[in-house]
């Protein structure tokens, strides 16, 4: 399949952040629509079609088949049973393991994926490293996360993980019944944009090839130069990083 377009426009960035409202009521159209908008994001910065790639945290599959439609020949991985048949049998070729000792040999994929997977980790350098390990010499890894001071920061909690991650997984419990899926300390982790910027950075076998907000516009780019502000303006962190060595 021709790679898809992909603009970084107000209008795009409207459309998804409106999208975010349907998450819990109809998450298969939700995630279709992140999963084939940010698969043309990636083709931005490296080609698709032949490439062998690893889906980190792959879930039900929604970004491993957008992958496979793109022409990569994708492997999913992810820890979680019950995720990987939440909406129906698992894409084939995806494997249980995780993202913190990655069952991929060194240097063995093309392109390394993750979307929103880093911030339900305890180790999320860990997992970045992992990684970086398994791509090949010039090849991307493309690390996607929803920074913790962010609007959505708190997932379901938000917006009132501001005031606290345990006291806002207390208040959702209270309001619904139950805790919620992203428990703040177990599933959910607070992940900072400088940090993540600083581990990018400090590495020498990668080079960073963007660092930007995932939804926002072209234009809203520098806001991640800004520390302080661009942990709550930047929504999502977007890296792609080339494999040097």
């Amino acid at each position: 399949m021709p790679p898809v377009s992909h603009r970084a426009t107000l209008t795009r960035s409207v459309r998804l952040l409106r999208a975010f409202r349907d998450e819990q009521s109809d998450p298969e159209g939700f995630y279709r629509l992140l999963a084939a908008d940010t698969v043309a994001q990636l083709g931005r910065y490296t080609s698709l079609d032949g490439a062998t790639v690893a889906d980190v945290g792959s879930g039900p599959g929604f970004f491993t088949a957008a992958l496979r439609e793109a022409g990569a020949r994708c492997v999913g991985v992810e820890c979680d049973a019950g995720e990987l048949t939440l909406h129906g049998p698992p894409p084939p070729g995806t494997v249980l393991g995780t993202a913190l000792s990655l069952p991929l040999a060194a240097g063995s994929v093309d392109v390394c994926f993750s979307s929103n997977v880093l911030e339900h980790v305890p180790d999320p350098w860990r997992m970045g490293a992992e990684m970086i390990r398994v791509v090949r010499p010039g090849g991307v890894v493309f690390l996607a996360f929803t920074n913790w001071l962010s609007p959505w920061g708190g997932h379901e909690t938000s917006p009132w993980h501001y005031l606290g991650g345990h006291r806002a997984a207390r208040r959702y419990e209270r309001e619904h019944g139950r805790p919620p899926k992203n428990r703040y300390g177990h599933s959910l982790h607070p992940v900072s944009v400088g940090a993540a910027l600083a581990w990018a950075r400090g590495r020498d076998d990668v080079t960073v090839q963007a660092a930007a907000p995932r939804y926002l516009p072209g234009w809203a780019a520098p806001v991640v130069r800004v520390p302080g502000v661009r942990e709550f303006l930047t929504w999502n962190l977007l890296l792609v990083l080339r494999k040097t060595t």
